[in-house]
């Protein structure tokens, strides 16, 4: 089954051809992070014009690097939620019309359900059930993947999601957007130990989390550096922010795991692609005795080609839409389609 499939919920319009949810025919992408590094961050007006100048281009592109024609297509899969909604509502526009020309079935996807299944791209052997650790610059969760539709939320974050925690440090310490990779990089230079920084605890929910109150942290600590006329050890506070998060996030996915009698871990999303974060991952579950899966880092950011095949199997689930379905900004992960 070939399915074409559009992703478009931020800066990147992503379209793909994924066949039977596991092989990639192709994955074209065109990101704006240029235009939007002069802002500092997504603008998102100019982020749905910009969708809108290149999808159907990039379907052509898609096509074409898949050696396939529109007769070729059986099904039309796109992310409907979450996202910044003028961005979402662009993707997911063009593939009704799509999905009404052709006359093939329309497969709504979570984003971040697509974010999980582009694993399953990387690894074959992959099945649930495991846990999955989702993090991105919108959305920070820990997932209990009891199937491929069945998906279940054990603990998230209150407030700021990571990948937009660490876009805010970046941009304190100087560095261009999007910042993770340039964090990353800056913090390799420094062992770090220099800078103490929060770690959050919410009480009654151990498996939740908080990035605010390390977000505002960092921001006071250079403006107070800044003040007082010392030097800021950028490199170790990049490498002690890193550290901070990944504190936040690894020992609550082993304490899931341990929850749940999990002894599969898999990472997901644009923060999964962090140095210092898939090192503690590597070494706390080969303490703990379990399997980690890590997506390369060209399947972290957002892409095609994890909606088509997150979207295979959502179809076999029986989960398709008519045109009326509806684009929207947040959207829980567990929620039914349909569902309003």
């Amino acid at each position: 089954m070939k399915i074409l499939a559009f992703e478009s919920s931020c800066d990147e319009t992503a379209v793909a051809v994924v066949e039977d949810g596991r092989k990639v025919l192709s994955d074209a992408i065109a990101s704006q992070a240029d235009m939007h590094a002069l802002y500092g961050g997504v603008v998102p007006e100019i982020a749905s014009r910009k969708h809108v100048e290149v999808i159907a281009a990039l379907t052509e592109q898609a096509l074409r690097q898949a050696s396939c024609t529109r007769e070729d297509i059986d099904a039309v899969a796109v992310t409907y939620a979450p996202g910044l909604i003028g961005a979402v509502l662009v993707g997911l526009s063009f593939a009704k019309s799509m999905a009404f020309a052709l006359g093939v079935p329309l497969i709504p996807v979570h984003h971040v359900r697509g974010h999980i299944a582009a694993n399953y791209l990387a690894f074959p052997e992959l099945e649930p059930p495991f846990l999955a650790l989702a993090i991105s610059g919108g959305n920070t969760l820990i997932v209990d993947v009891r199937d491929y539709t069945d998906l279940h939320i054990l603990g998230a974050t209150r407030d700021d999601a990571a990948g937009e925690c660490f876009d805010k440090a970046a941009r304190v310490l100087g560095l261009p957007y999007p910042g993770g990779a340039p964090l990353d990089r800056l913090a390799q230079q420094s062992q770090g130990g220099v800078y103490r920084l929060p770690l959050s605890h919410v009480d009654g929910a151990p498996l939740d989390m908080s990035f605010s109150g390390l977000k505002t942290a960092v921001v006071n600590l250079a403006h107070h550096t800044q003040q007082v006329g010392e030097e800021l050890d950028r490199a170790a506070l990049a490498r002690d922010f890193a550290q901070a998060v990944s504190d936040t996030l690894v020992p609550r996915a082993m304490e899931a795991l341990r929850q749940t009698g999990r002894k599969v871990l898999c990472a997901a999303g644009g923060v999964a692609a962090n140095s210092i974060i898939r090192g503690d991952l590597e070494r706390a579950c080969a303490k703990a005795g379990c399997r980690l899966y890590l997506p390369p880092l060209r399947l972290c950011g957002d892409n095609g080609a994890m909606i088509g095949a997150q979207g295979y199997y959502e179809y076999l689930a029986g989960h398709v839409a008519d045109m009326s379905l509806n684009a929207y900004a947040t959207r829980a992960i567990e929620a039914e389609i349909n569902a309003d």
